[in-house]
Order: structure tokens, then sequence, then C-alpha cells
């Protein structure tokens, strides 16, 4: 077995990172993970779609300065930023077909899946999901 399969691999959603950026359940766990992805025990994903959900969450509840700070602090963190090219999304619209969940959950369930990587998320939303992935839930908000 390489080195690489030896860590873990995770997905956050957005109910990961606002957990983290806003310091409710689950915060500690999140920051957990990233730590081990800044020694190099983990990889930590992010699919774009996911972070520009939290972008206009922060944005709409707090405002544009706010979502632009956010912003910066999510680029300094250890995340492997994952674009939307056509498997990812194809990948995801195959989910969403399948599945009563948000449009931007099933990037996070798709992206999941191309890097067999374990969501971390406390939105029930995922239950629907959960034959199909490896999931570890957050305490609820």
């Amino acid at each position: 077995m390489s080195e690489k399969n030896k860590i873990s691999r995770y997905v956050l959603d957005s109910y990961a990172l606002l957990a983290y950026l806003q310091d409710e359940p689950g915060a500690a766990r999140v920051k957990a993970v990233l730590e081990q992805a800044e020694k190099e025990q983990a990889e930590v994903f992010l699919a774009i779609i996911n972070f520009g959900e939290v972008v206009y969450i922060i944005e709409r509840e707090k405002g544009l300065t706010i979502a632009q700070t956010t912003i910066a602090t999510l680029d300094l963190l250890p995340l492997v930023v994952i674009e939307a090219d056509r498997l990812l999304t194809f990948e995801a619209a195959h989910i969403k077909a399948k599945h009563s969940l948000s449009y931007a959950d099933a990037f996070a369930v798709a992206l999941a899946k191309l890097k067999q990587a374990t969501i971390l998320t406390g939105d029930r939303e995922f239950a629907t999901v959960e034959k199909e992935t490896s999931i570890e839930w957050l305490p609820a908000k």
C-alpha cells in the first residue's frame, strides 16, 4: 500500500465549513482534520460549488466585507479546492437525479466518491446518500 493510500481523505461541505468559521458544534472536529492536513496526515477537499455556497451564506447574513474576509480566511486553510469540471458536474447531476438533496450537496457527494473520501457534515440531507459514500456526522447546531 502506498503512503498516499494511508492518509485520511475528507470532503467538507458548507455545513462543516460554517461550523468551523462560526465556532459552532463540530468546529473542533473540523479544526482537528485541518490540523491533520497541515501536517500532511490528511487530505481535505472542497468543491468550488460548496466554497461559493459558504460565501453567499456569509454575504447574505453578514455582508460583503465579511464574505470577502471569509474568502481570504478559507484560502489560507490546507484545503484542496476542486473546480467543477465535466466529470464532477455530471457525477453531481447523477446523484441529484437519484437523491433528495441540494445540488451543491450533490457536488460534495460526487467529490467524495471521486476522491474516495469521507464527507464531514451535520446536514441531515446527506442521510439519503449514506449507503453510497462515507459520512462522518458532526453534531447538530
